[in-house]
């Protein structure tokens, strides 16, 4: 679960539009192209009346069953602490860690001990959000050996770069005891950093195979758009997600010169040229409008507040509580499932804060994507695709707590708007 907590920022900087869809494009008929017959809510209704009853109605479950999960999510936080701290699970692996004299490695002990603990905690959590539910909504294609295959892969990474930034942390609090936050806050966006820096190259390959897109017409119309708005772009990747989703996608990700624009098999096959266009232009507008690094300002101001936050809360619970739970002070590594109890209320409160954040610069990229692509049908069609997994027609306040992206109902409107505004 911490995994999840920890890295659940890097999500909100690589600013991808993220697709998928079993189902095929949506028969909606094509409007008329004379500016005074074209009637924008009227062709916004046609694309969302696309949608039958039964498929609206397991997207929305689909989508509002995730709201429960953030909620879920933090109980297993809350749950994984009581019994590290309350049932005496902490007190026992720091015992163990206590065998060796040296304060890192027993440091490291703890922690390897208590992610391995958290892990078999949260396990059977896991398997039904992670593989029985994607299931269920059929948009997994992976069995379950390959499911855990990941799984492992994915918690081991987890655990090498999570536990080299947790040993830092708690490095600097035992030597700056009153200002460790701020240091700490640091230590965590270089490494933020860092990761987003070699993700694209050494990480993402691991779970997929990327390679150039294959020579022919798409590329070449994708490369053709790039250059048309200065993106210093020399080849485009595909990856095979099928073997994991049903999904299409696609993505910017990386930092300086590991920037690569990719997107997946499941986009190649499932779409038209004019919704292929519309998902690169809107990639692409990610770059052109510096969205990765306007996106990481914005993180290292929310990253400074969580450890302010930290370094409160936990100051005053080891106070009131700290004796009973084993911890002698905030730089005792026992410590530790407090702290991502704490970081974890917190990612929880700031749910609504960071999905603005992510879905202003999605928006932003919609409209590059507009105007850079000038195919409003294909995105609008392309984000009835998105309905196959999220909630295409929201509440307002509803989509201002949950969607990390535009609704599907704003991004087909915005897409009607654009073409009525730009009929000739």
């Amino acid at each position: 679960m911490f995994r999840k907590t920890v890295f659940l920022f890097l999500i909100l900087i690589i600013g991808c539009m993220s697709l998928a869809s079993g189902q095929t494009e949506p028969k909606v008929p094509i409007a008329s192209e004379n500016t005074e017959s074209f009637d924008v809510d009227s062709a916004t209704k046609k694309y969302l009346d696309s949608l039958t009853p039964e498929q609206k109605s397991k997207s929305d479950a689909y989508f509002e069953g995730g709201y429960w999960i953030i909620l879920w999510d933090f109980v297993a936080e809350v749950i994984i602490a009581w019994i590290f701290l309350y049932l005496g699970l902490s007190k026992w692996i720091k015992k163990l860690a206590l065998k060796t004299n040296r304060k890192n490695i027993q440091n490291l002990i703890y922690i390897l001990l208590y992610f391995l603990f958290s892990f078999l905690i949260a396990f059977p959590y896991r398997i039904y959000t992670g593989f029985m539910r994607e299931h269920q909504y059929g948009l997994s294609n992976m069995t379950f050996s390959k499911w855990f295959s990941e799984e492992m892969i994915s918690s081991s990474l987890s655990l090498l770069f999570a536990g080299i930034l947790i040993m830092l942390i708690y490095m600097i609090m035992r030597k700056i005891i009153n200002n460790w936050w701020i240091w700490g806050s640091g230590v965590f966006i270089i490494f933020t950093i860092f990761l987003l820096f070699i993700g694209p190259v050494y990480i993402s390959p691991i779970f997929n195979d990327y390679k150039p897109l294959e020579e022919g017409p798409l590329k070449e119309q994708i490369l053709s758009l790039a250059k048309a708005n200065g993106v210093p772009v020399t080849n485009v990747y595909q990856f095979d997600a099928s073997k994991q989703s049903k999904r299409i996608s696609a993505n910017v990700s990386g930092l300086g010169s590991t920037i690569r624009v990719s997107l997946n098999d499941n986009l190649i096959r499932q779409c038209t040229p004019a919704e292929i266009k519309a998902v690169m232009a809107h990639e692409l507008g990610h770059y052109v409008l510096n969205h990765m690094y306007k996106m990481l300002i914005d993180l290292i101001i929310v990253i400074i507040a969580g450890f302010a936050l930290v370094n409160f809360l936990m100051k005053k619970l080891i106070a009131s509580h700290g004796s009973g739970w084993g911890i002698k002070d905030l730089s005792d590594i026992s410590s530790l499932p407090l702290f991502v109890l704490v970081f974890a209320f917190f990612m929880f409160i700031a749910t609504p804060v960071l999905n603005n954040i992510s879905r202003i610069t999605e928006t932003e990229a919609d409209i590059f994507g507009l105007n850079a692509a000038r195919e409003p049908d294909g995105f609008a069609s392309v984000s009835m695709k998105l309905s196959e997994y999220r909630k295409i027609d929201p509440g307002n306040l509803e989509e201002i707590i949950f969607f990390d992206h535009p609704s599907g109902r704003k991004r087909v409107s915005m897409a009607m708007k654009w073409k009525a505004q730009n009929l000739k």
